[in-house]
């Protein structure tokens, strides 16, 4: 097991609101409402047209309204407006963008030992079915045949690699060494013994630590560093003592990173 992570500095959390205060899909909507253009848009904004309909789309799902108005026709393909419900949401960013500048002043006057990963508090705020939310820190990125091979690194060094689009990796506007979350379902995970590493397969060691008493469940939790834990599903011929030294095994593709708000 690696040793105790030590407290962030003052200008690691720093860095580590920032990404979160620039937020691409925001960035997108905000151009589309200054252009009148989701094509200038995308080009102020340095993204491809795809991705930047994608920011709109996404934005659109989670505010549960249309935020754009697009006109069809023209070279530059068509005007577009913001609708309402798209300036109730710059206005709602701008309110959560002041509120981290607060907190963020009042955490340069904490002592070093009242910090803590911010990346891995806001995450708290996250309410989803995806059990395994796991803090990393981006190691490297490929992209091949319009898709982004990003690699990941845990805590305790082990690596895991997730597979997006080059859309949604504009959007997120992912850098070598910026602290994410790997995000994925427990059902995705198979644990057992040993796990053989092959194709777009992560594979993750660790201790079981934790196991159901309901006859027949397969529910187990890996330890894979102080504090960390993978959950996942025994292989169903596996005999898993707790303690036991075992793998996590689940695809590249069931990886979802995110940024913390």
């Amino acid at each position: 097991m690696p040793r105790e992570q030590q407290p962030r500095s003052a200008h690691e959390i720093a860095d580590t609101l920032a990404h979160a205060m620039s937020d691409k899909r925001i960035e997108v909507l905000r151009a589309v409402g200054q252009f009148g253009s989701i094509s200038q848009a995308a080009r102020a904004s340095g993204i491809s047209y795809k991705a930047a309909w994608q920011a709109i789309e996404t934005l659109s799902n989670v505010a549960g309204a249309a935020l754009v108005e697009k006109s069809v026709g023209g070279a530059g393909g068509g005007g577009a407006r913001l609708t309402r419900a798209a300036k109730d949401v710059l206005h709602a960013s701008d309110c959560f963008a002041q509120a981290r500048q607060d907190a963020l002043a009042q955490l340069r006057q904490q002592s070093p030992s009242q910090r803590n990963d911010m990346t891995a508090i806001a995450a708290m705020s996250l309410r989803t079915s995806m059990r395994n939310q796991l803090p990393c820190t981006v190691c490297a990125i490929e992209v091949v045949s319009g898709m982004a091979q990003v690699t990941l690194e845990l805590a305790d060094a082990q690596r895991l690699r997730s597979s997006i689009t080059h859309e949604s990796l504009e959007l997120l506007e992912l850098k070598p060494d910026m602290r994410v979350l790997a995000l994925f379902k427990a059902t995705a995970v198979t644990i057992a013994p040993t796990i053989m590493a092959m194709g777009q397969i992560n594979v993750i060691t660790g201790d079981v630590v934790k196991r159901s008493r309901i006859k027949g469940d397969r529910q187990l939790s890996l330890a894979i560093a102080p504090g960390l834990f993978i959950a996942g599903l025994a292989q169903p011929d596996a005999m898993l003592k707790n303690q036991q030294p075992a793998m996590a095994g689940f695809a590249e593709s069931a990886v979802v990173i995110g940024l913390a708000t």
